[in-house]
């Protein structure tokens, strides 16, 4: 697949021209556009443009209504209960992490659980809004059935992402995170690319492991990351999301015939009102300082923490235009009137 630059503002213009015609008002179609340009903007193409296609189609199958908004069904402290009303994945998240935020800068902790909601897109998006606020930000998601249980020969597990961010003056410490070894995206960009994945990825319908990405996103059998560690963790995150929400839990989606109608949650501290602003920057650069001083096995590699790299492709792509898949670029660029 080639790539192509473009400037990060000509791609939120066109992504906004594009939602527009799919029913969004022109607020919505900005910020939708620019949560899905972020993406690419930050190095993470998989969950950005080259997602936003089968968005549309989402949109055009009715699994998605552009037009329905987040409605409250509870409120209980400094825990709020909202139902996404099957609207844009990523509007949904984008408004639920404000609202946890929001609570947490009252209460010194947030949370928001979301009910049938849609696909987040790229999950760091709302960890990244967290730390912009000076907050530390976990939101994770469950989705359908897409990887075993341990020991399992079909998908029964999803592989629940999960991110967790800590605002930092010397760069943002944010983990974005399948419970799979790669997400499906990451290896969808393999498949296109005729590569097989770089380490085992799951398995074939034989129960071995397999790097062929093809072969896993046909059978739905992605690798639990730490093996059978990742399989519980992904089944305790589906819980949690389901629980607190109210809403679906992973097997009730893997019944819609398609991924949609998923539960979320947004969970906010604010540093300043917990009183930790006095030592929390000192810790946070203690640990990473003697992280990132570990020997490595090879002299021209180093040690690096998650998001460290973020900030520099961030500014590099700002400079030099953000890489785009130019035939998806293409395939966009023809929904224009």
């Amino acid at each position: 697949m080639t790539d192509i630059r473009i400037p990060f503002s000509e791609i939120k213009d066109i992504l906004k021209k594009v939602l527009t015609r799919y029913d969004f008002d022109p607020e919505r179609a900005g910020l939708g556009a620019q949560l899905f340009a972020q993406a690419n903007l930050d190095g993470v193409p998989s969950h950005g443009v080259n997602r936003f296609l089968s968005f549309l189609t989402f949109i055009q199958k009715g699994y998605v209504f552009p037009e329905n908004l987040p409605e409250l069904l509870g409120n209980f402290g400094a825990l709020e209960r909202w139902d996404g009303q099957l609207g844009p994945g990523n509007l949904n998240a984008h408004q639920c992490m404000e609202r946890a935020i929001y609570l947490a800068k009252t209460h010194g902790i947030g949370c928001v659980a979301l009910q049938n909601t849609n696909h987040w897109m790229r999950a760091g998006n709302y960890g990244w809004q967290a730390v912009e606020a000076g907050c530390i930000g976990v939101c994770f998601t469950n989705t359908k059935p897409n990887m075993p249980a341990w020991g399992g020969k079909e998908p029964k597990l999803g592989n629940n992402p999960i991110v967790i961010a800590i605002p930092r003056e010397k760069g943002p410490v944010v983990l974005d995170m399948a419970v799979s070894q790669y997400s499906y995206g990451k290896m969808d960009i393999f498949r296109r690319e005729g590569k097989e994945m770089p380490y085992d990825a799951g398995f074939d319908n034989e129960g071995k492991l397999s790097r062929s990405p093809s072969e896993i996103i046909r059978e739905e059998l992605a690798l639990p990351i730490g093996l059978w560690k990742g399989a519980g963790l992904a089944l305790m995150l589906d819980l949690l999301a389901t629980l607190l929400s109210g809403g679906h839990g992973t097997w009730q989606i893997g019944n819609n015939g398609a991924e949609f109608g998923v539960s979320q949650v947004f969970l906010v501290f604010d540093p300043e009102k917990l009183g930790m602003e006095d030592w929390m920057e000192e810790k946070s650069d203690e640990i990473i300082d003697d992280l990132v001083q570990s020997k490595a096995f090879r002299d021209y590699e180093s040690v690096r923490y998650p998001g460290e790299n973020t900030l520099k492709i961030r500014k590099e792509n700002m400079e030099k235009g953000v890489p785009v898949n130019e035939e998806k670029w293409n395939e966009i660029l023809k929904l224009l009137p």
